[in-house]
């Protein structure tokens, strides 16, 4: 196949790992979804209202678990695609940690007390860092020829 000779064999391991963030991803949007049904929170508002429905900060903790995890999705996935060049079973490894300790900071936000995000939603921050670090290496890798 002309251009996956440029990969390292290992580097589906890469695109196995992002795909497996866009079903997390679905998921965590179904589980919007459900909550704007449960909260009764119409479309196209964003954010509930405390004056307005006294379920807001319940939906909204939930409405901001997802987005967070969209706000976060283009760093991780450009670090994961980058970083994967050089170091693929690394990267892999350490976006499979992030999807797990995502999961996590979502279900945690989602019960209503915005601390519980960071119970195992926190050690993302650390797959991420990781990630940041294959990044730079396959930066200095192409740099030095």
């Amino acid at each position: 196949m002309a251009g996956v000779e440029m990969f390292p064999k290992e580097y589906g391991y890469v695109a196995f790992v992002l795909v497996a963030y866009c079903f997390l991803n679905f998921w965590m949007g179904f589980q919007v979804g459900s909550a704007r049904k449960k909260y009764k929170v119409p479309y196209p508002t964003l954010y509930a209202i405390e004056s307005e429905n006294k379920d807001a900060k319940l939906f909204n903790c939930v409405q901001r678990g997802h987005q967070n995890s969209l706000e976060m999705m283009p760093v991780f996935f450009l670090l994961m695609v980058l970083g994967g060049i050089r170091h693929p079973c690394v990267c892999a490894s350490l976006g499979s940690l992030y999807i797990v300790t995502r999961y996590f900071y979502f279900s945690g936000y989602a019960t209503g007390d915005p601390k519980n995000r960071l119970n195992i939603g926190k050690y993302g921050f650390l797959a991420l860092m990781g990630l940041i670090g294959c990044t730079i290496s396959f930066g200095i890798s192409l740099l030095r020829g």
